[in-house]
C-alpha cells in the first residue's frame, strides 16, 4: 500500500462525535507539520438536560394492543448534528479556497455518521479517510501516526 503523502497546505480534519481540530500541513510531504487553524467542541451534557420525553406508545388500530416506542438516543443526536456541522463548515471553507485538499482522521462510527452529509465538493476535496481515533492525543502524536500511515 503507497504511503499517504500530506501536502503543504492540505488540512487533516481530526475529529470524533463532539470535537473537531482542523489542522493545516505547513511543513511538506516529508516532514509533516501540522498547525491548529480551528477547534471545534460540544460540552457533554447530562441525558436529561438533552431531552425529556418519555418514551411513546403506539396503539394498534385493531384490537386493544399497545406497544412502546424507542428512547430517543439524544446523545447519537448531537453527534450527528455536530458532525454535520463541520462537514457544512469545511464545504464553506473548501469553497472559499481556503483549502483544496482534506484528510479526514476519525473512528469508524464518526466517518459512519460524515460520509452521508459530505457534499460534492467535500467529497471530491477528501483524498484520504484514515479510521482512528486521534482527536485526544498530543499534536506530536498525531504527526507521528500520520507520518507512519
Amino acid at each position: 500500500m503507497p504511503r499517504l503523502l500530506i501536502d503543504k497546505g492540505d488540512w487533516v480534519v481530526v475529529c470524533d462525535g463532539a470535537k473537531a481540530l482542523v489542522l493545516e500541513n505547513i511543513g511538506d510531504e516529508k516532514f509533516l507539520t501540522l498547525k491548529t487553524i480551528e477547534v471545534f467542541e460540544q460540552k457533554d451534557l447530562p441525558t436529561h438536560e438533552l431531552g425529556s420525553d418519555v418514551p411513546g406508545r403506539a396503539f394498534s388500530s385493531v384490537g386493544h394492543l399497545r406497544s412502546a416506542v424507542g428512547q430517543s438516543d439524544w446523545h447519537d443526536q448531537r453527534e450527528r448534528q455536530f458532525l454535520t456541522d463541520l462537514a457544512q463548515h469545511l464545504d464553506a471553507a473548501i469553497t472559499a479556497g481556503r483549502t483544496k485538499s482534506v484528510i479526514m482522521v476519525a473512528p469508524p462510527r464518526a466517518l459512519g455518521m460524515l460520509r452521508p452529509v459530505y457534499s460534492n465538493v467535500l467529497k471530491s476535496a477528501v483524498r484520504a479517510e484514515l479510521d482512528k481515533d486521534l482527536v485526544k492525543h498530543p499534536m506530536l502524536e498525531i504527526e507521528k501516526h500520520l507520518a507512519a500511515v
